[in-house]
């Protein structure tokens, strides 16, 4: 009884460990992919059993991947202009299970770099084959639609190998030659052109609509002047055919009716003359509101250059005041100094004036008194004064006389007694001279000096002693 107890527990026990070595639960990003005796079976998100030892479980992927893919040359478009493309696509192996299929047969067990590697490949072939169809136009403007001719070009092939192509985006076109830069300063240009011309028909549009308003709000005021003729030119009418009507009720009615029609003809001459004067008023009414605005414009504007001229001309005015007053306050002071140094100047030319006036008259003073004490002397000294102011001056006189004989270099005589003839002319001139000293003041020098020998001489013979003249 124990043995089967132990083997049935045993058997119990292979079948735990067999069951829980055969279970398996596939997350939602992976393919669980199971081959062996029977056929493939593909388990994703769920859970499945794979018999050991005789079935194999391999794993497949499905996260997204990243994949740049980069022109490795420049790629001539339809245009024959070089480029070179720089793009990202997204991709993932499919979960369809067709495709799921084909990528368990062509990438299973393959790594992510040979798997990104290879996908690379066949999206930058595809890349190169679009951006050959199409201009660098429609590449710079339609970038989008670009990316979706290629990710629809390259889905057939990505298809072949279970990849499902997610997105597909173009991040940068770019050429050697600098077209796509010259292209977008020829839309800059074109755009400022639009711009331009935009304005110019705005401003046209608007010169249109102004004219437009002006040519309706006319429009208005002939249509409304036109109205009030028509009205004017109805109540003609009206007072006609009522004058027509009247005049033939006249011919038929009585005297009773004339009266009756005299009656209305008043009535209608005054409706008429209260509609004259109505239409009247009213003109009057807008002339009247015509005139007070223009009145108020004219007296705005009249006030305001009113204004602005007395606030230039007080303004001048102030201007010129404090320049007249400047002016007037520099030549005040100007004056002052000038008057200062004038006053400066005639109190030292004055101070100089009594100094010297001063000195003169103190010289002055000298000089009469020197005379006046010569005078009295001489005075008292009578001819005895004369004689000796005549024999103190003699000697100048002859030296006088003969300096011009001393100024000549040489003199040629012919004749004996030459040197007493000069001394003769000498002497002559001397002679002239007394006899012109006496002939001017009346003083004979000769009379005085003989007088004066003679006195001498009566002197020494009596040996008396005569008193000497005072001195001067």
């Amino acid at each position: 009884m124990v043995p089967i107890i132990l083997v049935a527990v045993a058997v119990v026990v292979l079948l735990i460990i067999f069951f829980a070595a055969g279970y398996i639960k596939a997350p939602p990003d992976t393919a669980y992919i199971i081959t062996g005796l029977t056929r493939r079976r593909i388990l994703i998100g769920r859970a499945g059993f794979r018999i050991p030892f005789f079935e194999r479980l391999d794993k497949l992927s499905l996260r997204v991947m990243q994949v740049d893919v980069k022109t490795s040359e420049a790629v001539p478009t339809n245009e024959f202009i070089n480029v070179t493309v720089d793009g990202v696509a997204n991709i993932k192996i499919s979960s369809d299970p067709k495709l799921l299929e084909r990528a368990a047969e062509a990438l299973l067990n393959m790594g992510q770099g040979e798997l990104i590697a290879l996908v690379t490949q066949v999206l930058e072939g595809n890349m190169r084959e679009i951006v050959g169809s199409v201009g660098l136009k429609e590449m710079v403007q339609d970038r989008q639609g670009v990316a979706k001719k290629i990710t629809e070009n390259v889905v057939p092939d990505m298809e072949k190998l279970g990849i499902e192509v997610v997105n597909f985006n173009i991040q940068n076109f770019k050429d050697g030659a600098g077209t796509i830069e010259n292209m977008g300063i020829d839309n800059v240009e074109q755009i400022r052109k639009n711009a331009q011309i935009a304005k110019a028909n705005a401003q046209r549009d608007i010169a249109i609509a102004a004219s437009q308003a002006q040519e309706q709000a006319n429009a208005v005021k002939v249509e409304a002047e036109k109205k009030i003729a028509e009205q004017d030119a109805a109540l003609a009418v009206q007072q006609a055919e009522m004058k027509i009507r009247a005049d033939g009720k006249r011919a038929e009615a009585d005297a009773a009716y004339s009266i009756q029609q005299e009656t209305q003809r008043k009535l209608i001459e005054i409706a008429h003359a209260e509609a004259e004067i109505a239409h009247r008023e009213k003109a009057a009414e807008i002339a009247d509101r015509e005139v007070a605005v223009k009145e108020r414009q004219l007296d705005a504007e009249v006030r305001k250059a009113a204004d602005a001229e007395t606030y230039r001309v007080a303004k001048e005015a102030e201007a010129e005041l404090i320049r007249r007053q400047k002016e007037a306050e520099a030549k005040r002071y100007e004056a002052e100094q000038e008057a200062e140094a004038k006053r400066a100047a005639a109190e030292a030319l004055r101070f100089a004036m009594e100094q010297e006036a001063e000195g003169i008259k103190a010289k002055g003073l000298a000089e009469a008194l020197a005379i006046e004490k010569k005078a009295e002397a001489q005075r008292k000294m009578g001819e005895a004064s004369v004689l000796e102011m005549y024999l103190a001056a003699l000697p100048e006189v002859v030296r006088n006389a003969a300096e011009p004989l001393g100024r000549t270099d040489k003199i040629v005589m012919y004749g004996d007694g030459n040197a007493t003839k000069v001394v003769r002319d000498v002497m002559s001139s001397t002679s002239q001279i007394v006899d012109g000293v006496r002939e001017a003041t009346g003083l004979d020098l000769t009379e005085i000096l003989r007088k004066a020998v003679s006195r001498t001489g009566t002197a020494d013979a009596a040996g008396t002693d005569t008193p000497a003249p005072p001195e001067d």
